[in-house]
């Protein structure tokens, strides 16, 4: 190694160093609004330009590696950076907008994925029909260890696109051929459907807890009802979170009353959140699906209804994330999420040592969920 990369490389630990040493001081400092004065860090980048063998990166990359360095410090795994696609498509989800064909698909104990599509969507629109089994899109053959991030891959595409989606209605049918042009479609963040194993049951899955959820859930209880469901599954399996206000509304539907969660910022008092009123829900016979992807704002409606007794957890411990981050979107539409508080449930342990809320009834295999849950709506 010549004498100018063995710099250059030391110039860099020396950058990463700083950074690390400079990590909380400088996110005071901006969020406090002011310069942060910081001598060092820009002596080692005039020492960079000027000596670094290799061409350094332009902005925004450099500066991107800085904030990553910084964060990287502060050593939270909640505290993250996003560039700006990022956040957009972060935002898009949590506003309930998506481009595509508004579709859902999950793959059944048999092996074959099958099509749910979004009311009014265009999946909807060229004929699509709860259950329909996806066997092709385009040229992409489906089969049963096709890959669900390929399908979405093949699925998803640019605004004004057609996509050509071959399917057919049962084992054995005809296969039917939709041509749809991908738009820009709401994304639910519920979906929902009469069980295919047992027809008393109506399936909400939450998929994210966005604004629109609490209502999104109180029209899936009212259409799976017209339909004959007679119990009533949350399904919030691989469930990552979202807003925190959400959660805690959708929680209080199926509430009449007490509480719902604590919460603290640093510095100042706690903060309750209490059932206002009996929900709209609070009648509905439920069980909770959860698994070790469920967090966050999932683990406040599971939680919140397992501390008040309302409805048992069906499933495996749950993540156990009690943090809340604040969002803030920087000048060029990138932005920086900060874990701020803490929240908890003031009638159970959470988390649990590493685990999060403790499932009433383990289950660990796939099918095994629905066989616990039509076991106990009969006991």
């Amino acid at each position: 190694m010549s004498r100018k990369e063995t710099l250059a490389l030391s110039i860099l630990i020396i950058l990463s160093i700083l950074l690390a040493f400079a990590g909380g001081y400088l996110t005071h400092d901006l969020v406090a609004g002011e310069a942060a004065e910081l001598p060092v860090l820009e002596q080692a980048y005039g020492i960079l330009i000027e000596n670094a063998y290799d061409p350094i990166p332009g902005n925004p990359a450099l500066e991107y590696g800085m904030i990553r360095g910084m964060v990287a410090a502060y050593g939270d795994p909640f505290t993250t950076f996003s560039e700006p696609a990022q956040h957009e498509l972060q935002s898009d989800s949590l506003e309930g907008r998506f481009g595509g064909i508004g579709v859902s698909f999950e793959r059944a104990s048999d092996g074959f994925v099958r099509l749910y599509p979004f009311p009014d969507g265009p999946a909807a629109a060229a004929g699509i029909e709860d259950g329909d089994i996806l066997q092709m899109v385009d040229e992409l053959t489906i089969e049963p260890d096709t890959p669900v991030e390929a399908i979405t891959a093949a699925i998803r595409g640019p605004e004004g696109t057609e996509v050509r989606i071959t399917a057919i209605r049962e084992m054995g049918g005809a296969e039917l051929v939709f041509e749809i042009e991908r738009m820009e479609t709401p994304l639910p963040s519920v979906t929902w459907r009469i069980s295919p194993e047992d027809a008393r049951i109506g399936l909400i899955e939450v998929n994210i807890v966005a604004e629109s959820t609490p209502d999104e859930i109180e029209r899936a209880a009212g259409e799976l009802d017209e339909l004959g469901a007679q119990f009533f599954v949350l399904d919030l399996r691989d469930n990552g979170g979202g807003l925190l206000q959400a959660g805690i509304d959708c929680a209080r539907l199926f509430l009449t009353d007490g509480v719902v969660i604590q919460q603290q910022f640093k510095g100042e008092p706690v903060l309750t959140h209490e059932v206002e009123r009996p929900g709209s829900l609070a009648g509905l016979p439920l069980v909770v699906w959860v698994n070790h992807s469920t967090a966050s704002a999932a683990e406040i409606c599971a939680g919140a209804l397992q501390a008040h007794g309302r409805a048992p957890l069906i499933g495996s411990p749950t993540f156990g994330k009690d943090a809340i981050q604040l969002v803030f979107e920087l000048e060029d539409g990138s932005s920086i999420q900060v874990t701020a508080a803490k929240w908890w449930f003031p009638k159970l342990a959470f988390p649990n040592g590493e685990n999060g809320l403790q499932p009433d009834l383990p289950v660990s295999e796939n099918d095994g969920y629905i066989a616990e849950t039509v076991r106990l709506f009969e006991e």
